[in-house]
């Protein structure tokens, strides 16, 4: 495919789900079990370069990296900080190398607490990360558990922006029934760690948190009276319940997915045109997944007068990441 035919004016799209692996996080991953992640039959291979050739082709001017499932943590907290510390310089190189191409969502060692305040501030004090990725759940621990509550609070107090990245539920092994767990367990497990967010209080205790819900919400944009609903009548005792659907109205989401035609106008259902961002989720989603998906996008009528999808999602990106200004640009992309 070749580069969109865009006006001259319309801006290259910034991508806040798109992933790197290197090849020692893949034989790590592989080390601890991971042979097959997900049940996804392989795992891709990744290149700044390559990368770089998919967004030439899609019109993307810059894309925030971040690793996906199943993270860093693989059952030893030593082994996880290792990992985490490393696939974050490896990310933060890509930056350097490439101004104004990559950005960075760093990964935590995660459910190690002391572990993941380290790296987290090293992550933003030293590496200039834009962010920091955070899986649905480690090892069950999903992200309204109190004990997580210390980096959720320093992320707060840095009004951080974090991408959240499904991962596969601790029941995998019934409620797959032997398919990819991508397919349906993450849609489920993404809707299952922001109700848990939702019930623990923490999306108004840590209301300076930017949260970037992947894949159109998942499940949430079908489940979110549903929820609202139970939250009304079960808790708290007193009888005052938060706005679960005003909650998740203040949070972002990402389009990355197959969008069209049906889950994105469910989103919109949810979610004002000022918290939608645009995914690709290359590098595991293939080019050409890419590249359709692209062309769904620029075909597809945007929900505010006089705006495309690109330049919609692209002034929501440049709002909520100061840091990718009109000047990282760069004109010779498309």
């Amino acid at each position: 495919m070749t580069a969109p035919d865009l006006p001259g004016d319309s801006p290259g799209l910034v991508d806040v789900h798109a992933h790197f692996v290197t090849p020692s996080y893949v034989r790590q991953a592989k080390e601890a079990g991971h042979a097959m992640p997900d049940g996804v039959p392989a795992w891709p291979t990744w290149s700044a370069a390559g990368h770089l050739e998919v967004m030439d082709r899609c019109g993307i001017d810059t894309a925030l990296l971040s690793l996906s499932s199943p993270g860093v943590h693989f059952g030893d907290d030593g082994a996880a900080r290792r990992l985490a510390r490393e696939v974050n310089e490896d990310g933060a190189g890509a930056v350097r190398e490439h101004p104004g191409r990559f950005g960075l969502f760093a990964s935590l060692p995660l459910p190690d607490v002391d572990g993941a305040l380290d790296e987290l501030a090293y992550a933003f004090d030293t590496l200039g990360a834009d962010g920091v990725v955070l899986e649905t759940n480690t090892h069950g621990t999903y992200l309204g558990d109190p004990e997580l509550d210390p980096v959720l609070a320093e992320l707060d107090r840095r009004a951080a922006v974090v991408f959240l990245h499904p991962t596969s539920p601790v029941c995998w092994e019934r409620s797959a029934l032997g398919r990819p767990r991508p397919m349906i367990e993450f849609v489920f497990d993404t809707a299952r760690t922001v109700t848990d967010l939702l019930m623990a209080g923490a999306l108004e205790k840590y209301p300076d948190l930017k949260i970037i819900v992947p894949h159109c919400g998942g499940a949430l944009p079908v489940l979110a009276d549903r929820i609202n609903g139970f939250m009304k009548m079960f808790m708290p005792a007193d009888g005052r319940a938060p706005d679960a659907v005003a909650l998740l109205r203040r949070l972002y989401y990402d389009l990355a997915g197959p969008a069209l035609p049906r889950q994105l106008p469910a989103l919109l259902g949810l979610a004002d045109p000022d918290r939608l961002l645009y995914g690709s989720d290359h590098v595991w989603t293939p080019a050409a997944g890419v590249e359709a998906h692209v062309a769904g996008l620029d075909a597809a009528p945007a929900p505010v007068d006089g705006s495309t999808w690109r330049s919609l999602t692209t002034a929501n990106a440049r709002r909520l990441l100061p840091r990718l200004t009109s000047s990282s640009r760069c004109p010779s992309s498309r």
